[in-house]
């Protein structure tokens, strides 16, 4: 879908913020804020809810969701002394406030080909959209990890046009990025399986793509 107010677009198909014709960078998390807050538009979403659905499964402290509700303002040149976008409900939570409209997005012909990229961690999996999402110990980062030895802007992965391809680049973390036993020390390209390895914590890359996929096998000794 896509949703319009003021000068801006949020394009959930492509995960887009624009700005007129110029593209406004947002984090994976600060999208997804931006559209759980259009989404129950102008009811005020609780801080607990907006918690469960950036940080799933996952304890942070309360300063983070603040932390992207001003990466969110800053963005859309709001200010929470004079917001025009996001009102603050103070103890509550927070509420989209601006008109918005939406429309829907015209979907490509299923014949095109559609690759798909995320990480698997911790047993969640954490998609990465078309651009860069980087991977750190900072809250802010796109792929938030909280674990011994990642730096606060450890790596980054980019998706290339069209989903065409994904590289991954270390950003002198401290204690290196790794695919497998090998050290990253120049941009890679990922494939399928990959087991990235940043400080503690390890990433499984995957990758589909619908022109490849294949079509599903019958166990032997089970009946339809």
């Amino acid at each position: 879908m896509k949703v319009r107010f003021g000068p801006f677009t949020l394009d959930t198909d492509r995960r887009q913020l624009l700005a007129g014709d110029r593209e406004v960078h947002l984090s994976v998390k600060g999208f997804d804020l931006l559209s759980a807050l259009l989404e129950q538009r102008p009811n005020v979403v609780a801080k607990k809810d907006l918690h469960a659905r950036l940080w799933p499964d996952t304890h942070v402290v309360e300063a983070n969701l603040a932390v992207l509700i001003g990466e969110v303002r800053r963005a859309l040149g709001d200010s929470a002394d004079d917001p025009r976008f996001i009102r603050t409900v103070h103890r509550i939570g927070y509420a989209f406030s601006a008109d918005a409209g939406v429309e829907p997005v015209a979907r490509r012909p299923d014949s095109a080909s559609e690759s798909r990229f995320w990480l698997a961690v911790d047993g969640r999996a954490l998609m990465l959209p078309e651009g860069e999402s980087v991977i750190g110990r900072d809250p802010r980062c796109d792929v938030w990890i909280d674990a011994d030895g990642v730096s606060r802007r450890h790596a980054r992965i980019r998706i290339g046009p069209g989903g065409v391809e994904a590289v991954l680049e270390d950003l002198s973390s401290t204690n290196g990025t790794f695919v497998g036993r090998a050290r990253v020390t120049s941009p890679r390209a990922l494939k399928d399986g990959d087991v990235i390895e940043v400080g503690s914590a390890t990433l499984g890359f995957r990758a589909w793509s619908d022109h490849h996929g294949s079509a599903t096998k019958r166990i032997r000794g089970r009946s339809d």
